[in-house]
């Protein structure tokens, strides 16, 4: 058995698959931070992909295919931003299919296949949270837009009569208050022999 200690970051290549491996993936492979290609396909794994993958950075191919892993899969894996090889087919693993990051441009279903409870993007089975998401609304669920159909109505029908009162009580305090209604005519007497001064003068 050999232990990989002051080597560790030069390990760049790692294929282990079709050697009838068994039980889960370990953690410590996410220290081997000089990773580019990892196959562990073909054999008899179990249990979830570590959290962790996301650490190797450098990681370019990875290969978890035929294998009977199960769980998520982490959502640490998108920040894998070298990935241009992915392969998690035949297997177990639910859940929503991470996105972002370099995850967005692997964009084939076969990646994923085999995978009965996966849900979301390549895939064409969408998750329950996006079909919540784009449901429509029901029905009076618009109530935004009636609230300001409502308020327009209400401004309008209040319009007219509005003028109305203002119109007649500025007209009925002309009609009952003689001295406002000399003094209302005066100031527009007045106004107007100043505008027509005002050209006077202008055209001398």
């Amino acid at each position: 058995m050999l232990e990989y200690t002051r080597t560790i970051s030069l390990v760049t290549c790692m294929d282990l698959s079709s050697n009838n491996l068994s039980g889960e993936i370990p953690e410590e492979l996410s220290s081997l931070l000089g990773l580019r290609v990892l196959n562990l396909s073909r054999n008899h794994l179990t249990g979830k992909i570590p959290d962790k993958i996301g650490k190797l950075a450098l990681l370019e191919s990875l290969d978890f295919s035929k294998n009977q892993l199960s769980g998520t899969i982490p959502p640490s894996m998108s920040s894998l931003t070298f990935l241009s090889y992915l392969n998690l087919s035949n297997n177990n693993l639910s859940g929503k299919i991470p996105s972002g990051n370099q995850l967005q441009t692997l964009q084939d279903p076969s990646i994923y296949m085999s995978n009965n409870d996966l849900c979301g993007l390549p895939l064409t089975d969408k998750c329950d949270s996006d079909e919540t998401s784009q449901s429509p609304m029901p029905i009076g669920g618009d109530v935004k837009k009636d609230d300001g159909a409502h308020e327009m109505a209400w401004f309008y029908s209040a319009l007219g009569p509005g003028f109305a009162v203002r119109f007649w009580a500025f007209c009925g305090v002309l009609v009952l208050k003689k001295a406002w209604r000399i003094a209302y005519y005066r100031f527009f007497d007045e106004m107007k022999e100043r505008l027509l001064y005002g050209c006077c003068f202008a055209r001398c």
